[in-house]
């Protein structure tokens, strides 16, 4: 159904690590986390360019950054662009992308009525 995996070599040579989970459902549940140099996370929700209405959108949202809070070393986490979240400190790649991954398989259910 799905694969988390470490991207190398990074698809940018400006980035530092890469992490991407791929589904059989890459609308509703794939994820991104890229770590650029010398900057923080960036996590990547593929489903949140298509979820616009209320109260999907805010679950969306809470329910993204829960997970992202959830992971160990996150100090701050802020949602910067529509499908792309902020995240301070020093989280690990992979189990920032196994947390949002496990809430997307939790949310798709109520993502597919926007499809």
């Amino acid at each position: 159904m799905s694969d988390i995996q470490r991207v190398v070599p990074p698809t940018d040579d400006e980035l530092e690590e890469q992490w991407s989970r791929s589904s059989d459902e890459p609308e509703l549940r794939d994820v991104e986390a890229f770590k650029p140099e010398d900057d923080d996370w960036r996590v990547v929700v593929a489903v949140a360019e298509f979820v616009r209405e209320e109260p999907l959108e805010s679950e969306l949202i809470e329910g993204v950054e829960s997970a992202i809070r959830s992971v160990s070393g996150v100090t701050n986490v802020w949602h910067e662009d529509r499908e792309q979240w902020v995240v301070e400190g020093s989280p690990s790649g992979e189990q920032l992308v196994t947390a949002v991954a496990d809430f997307l398989d939790h949310f798709a259910e109520r993502a597919r009525e926007v499809f």
